[in-house]
């Protein structure tokens, strides 16, 4: 099972030190990631199959942010905005738990911050495509300027399906905006994403543009891809 019909990128991170997630070392070696972040159709596969209901499924509601929090009723992942998910929509309200389950039964896990923006930023084909240079780092995933991100500085209202729009550093695609992602670094009750979504700007999607969230917490615009070593 993989997080969406494009499959897994090419991009590698190397893992270099145990980040606050892990009790013990991590697995050593090359990691990589989704193309594209985890889609409905994919999560609701997994949920059927292990007979999950997702905290937002339970409690009856989604948040989304419109001068303030609000609690929107029957906002889940298969409904991210209330009505039925088209399957390539990005799998949104998922807890990190829930993200990380999801992971592991594909046989991966939830990527540290350091191998997402190792494949976020830092080309590392060998051939790469779309003007990219293998071993140059980049201001943003997808190159130079945040041009091509989905954001709301580029106007974008709701998330994009997933794998829209032109493929990233790596040939990943929306490691900028559409969602922000689960990563595996902890915090106490608080747990790291990275990327942005289509509700912020370009600044979030910059490599110091992570932010910490409560892990128990499920939104509209927060999604994950898995790392697969």
């Amino acid at each position: 099972m993989r997080g969406s019909p494009l499959g897994r990128a090419v991009a590698l991170a190397w893992l270099s030190a145990a980040g606050p997630a892990w009790a013990g070392e991590p697995p050593a070696g090359p990691v990589a990631l989704d193309r594209t972040e985890v889609t409905v159709a994919a999560f609701a596969a997994f949920a059927d199959r292990t007979g999950l209901r997702t905290a937002a499924e339970r409690d009856g509601y989604g948040h989304d942010y419109a001068g303030g929090w609000q609690r929107r009723p029957g906002w889940h992942v298969r409904a991210p905005y209330g009505v039925p998910a088209a399957p390539d929509e990005p799998a949104v309200h998922v807890t990190w738990a829930e993200a990380r389950a999801y992971c592991e039964a594909a046989g991966g896990r939830l990527p540290t911050a350091e191998e997402w923006r190792a494949a976020a930023y830092t080309e590392a084909r060998p051939t790469p495509t779309d003007g990219f240079a293998r071993g140059r780092t980049y201001p943003y995933p997808v190159g130079d300027t945040p041009e091509g991100l989905h954001i709301a500085e580029a106007g974008a209202r709701r998330h994009a399906p997933v794998g829209s729009g032109r493929p990233g550093v790596n040939g990943l695609h929306h490691m900028g905006g559409n969602v922000w992602e689960w990563l595996a670094d902890r915090r106490g009750g608080e747990a790291l994403t990275a990327g942005g979504s289509w509700w912020y700007g370009a600044a979030q999607t910059r490599r110091d543009g992570l932010q910490w969230k409560e892990a128990a917490f499920h939104a509209v615009y927060i999604g994950f891809r898995c790392a697969h070593p």
